[in-house]
């Protein structure tokens, strides 16, 4: 049926010559840049320029173009409901988005400016599946299907999860896909604070390049933003596509999905053939709890890591098992650390994500998004030392990262220095007052020093910043309870576990039972 239509198309274009208007009808774009989060300390500085300047260019290539600034998850909603109303058989559809993204159970997240994250369950209800997105518009028929997506930024929700989940994870696409992110999988940039991204920078100088195939031009683009950077950022892409498409038409004025059938699918160098990873088993409890400073905690994320050389990605290869709490972590008494046994030294060495970002940070010791990170996948895996080192290194860079200081005074928490952990989580909150992630850190060290009514005023504190905090809520629990407030301790923790029943063993690997 497509190639049919394809076959009819053509016959029509070279009869009429009104084909150029029929061909940008039949090209269909939204592009959404979203800045101004309330969770992040400042607006992004590149989202809303690159939004208008893409649109921009769309327009000159015979799209039919939507742009949208700054979208609440309703305005999405409606943005999205409209492009889908216009796909007819065979329209090509593109979508370029610039903001936050964040994976979740295996699928990457367009987030809406006015979205409440506080748990991976609150990706999913507010977020914008890029899959289910592909999907919808394949069901309407969209013969190309194009997503360009700019958000693989550290965003200021990742901290609170329980699972290691920075950068995006491959799509499952259907054919007649193509997808680009301005990164690589399970990677995040830096917003460089200029009027627009080195990934937007990129993609339009490539993009304005006649008769170039939809692939060359996004490996084109990939290339650019690798040699420009270094081999920092080395974007990816996923090319399902059955059919030549190209973002301008040829002198002829010919539609972008020119000539006939062609005797086999194009096969350019940069593209990737659909990743199929299998589904993530559920994921274990694992050491931090959701607002706790490593948002690492869980299995970190198996997507292969940014290679500093450009490179075509290969598949994915299957993700690891979720990693357990450390066994080591469960003494009975509540100030007690977990014991020094850990994940040995082979094993960190393997771990595809560690060994990523030692490279990075070989290249430039001063990264400090690699050396907060690392830390988050050490602390994920148990090696609270090593962990505690990366983000010393982050804090020399940057006395000031809020984020950095929650992580290690959790840490700290964890392994029993909380002298060390509570002047981390005090300097966090004199730096940023009611962050309710170091709120909850404070509680933790509280709790664990034996100072239940600070410990029940830093969770109350935490609670009325967000009251579905199950970490506080259990946490109040436990010190009403020591605090000879049974009844109200024990609502607590019914309520906390009602909420999340691996509570009591995620406290319970902290040293706090």
């Amino acid at each position: 049926m497509k190639i049919r239509f394809l076959f009819l198309l053509l016959l029509l274009v070279s009869l009429l010559p009104t084909a150029p208007s029929l061909a940008a009808g039949d090209r269909f774009a939204l592009v959404i840049g979203n800045a101004k989060y309330p969770d992040a300390d400042s607006p992004l500085k590149e989202p809303i320029n690159d939004a208008r300047d893409v649109a921009d260019e769309l327009k000159r290539d015979g799209f039919s173009v939507e742009i949208g600034e700054n979208l609440t998850g309703d305005a999405m909603r409606r943005a999205f409901d409209k492009l889908y109303g216009k796909i007819k058989p065979g329209s090509v559809a593109l979508v370029f988005y610039s903001g936050f993204g964040i994976q979740s159970a295996r699928q990457s997240y367009m987030i809406p400016i006015d979205a409440q994250i506080w748990t991976e369950s609150d990706v999913r209800r507010d977020g914008f599946s890029i899959e289910t997105i592909l999907g919808e518009l394949n069901t309407r028929g969209a013969g190309v299907k194009i997503a360009l997506i700019d958000a693989s930024r550290r965003n200021p929700f990742e901290r609170r999860f329980r699972s290691f989940s920075a950068g995006l994870t491959p799509v499952i696409a259907p054919n007649g896909t193509l997808v680009m992110y301005s990164a690589a999988l399970a990677s995040v940039v830096s917003d460089a604070g200029g009027d627009h991204s080195l990934f937007v920078q990129e993609l339009l100088k490539e993009i304005r390049v006649p008769d170039l195939m939809a692939e060359e031009t996004l490996n084109r683009t990939k290339m650019g933003v690798t040699r420009a950077s270094r081999g920092e950022q080395v974007p990816w892409i996923s090319s399902s596509l059955a059919e030549d498409f190209s973002f301008i038409p040829g002198a002829g004025g010919s539609r972008p999905t020119a000539t006939t059938p062609p005797p086999a699918p194009p096969a350019p160098p940069p593209a990737v053939v659909a990743n199929n990873p299998p589904p993530a088993p559920p994921a274990a409890p694992s050491p931090p709890p959701a607002p706790k400073p490593t948002e690492a905690t869980a299995a970190p994320a198996p997507a292969p890591a940014p290679s500093p050389k450009p490179q075509v990605e290969a598949a994915l290869p299957p993700p690891p098992p979720p990693v357990k709490p450390a066994d080591p972590v469960t003494p009975p008494s509540a100030d007690a650390g977990p014991s020094q046994s850990g994940p040995s030294p082979a094993v960190l060495a393997d771990d595809p994500t560690i060994k990523s970002l030692t490279a990075k940070i070989a290249a430039n010791p001063d990264d400090v998004n690699a050396l907060y990170r690392r830390g988050q996948v050490y602390a994920s895996k148990g090696a609270y030392d090593l962990a505690i080192k990366d983000f010393d290194g982050t804090l020399r860079i940057n006395a000031k990262d809020v984020e950095a200081l929650n992580n290690r005074c959790w840490t700290r928490t964890v392994i029993g220095d909380l002298q060390g952990a509570l002047r981390d989580c005090n300097e966090a909150l004199r730096l940023r007052p009611n962050f309710v992630d170091a709120l909850d850190s404070r509680g933790l060290v509280n709790l664990k020093s034996g100072a239940v009514k600070n410990a029940i005023a830093d969770f109350d504190a935490a609670l009325k910043i967000n009251p579905r905090l199950t970490s506080s809520l259990y946490g109040r629990g436990l010190a009403k309870q020591r605090n000879g407030s049974a009844q109200e301790g024990a609502l607590d923790i019914a309520n906390a576990k009602a909420m999340d029943p691996n509570i009591v063993q995620e406290f319970a690997s902290y040293g706090v039972r």
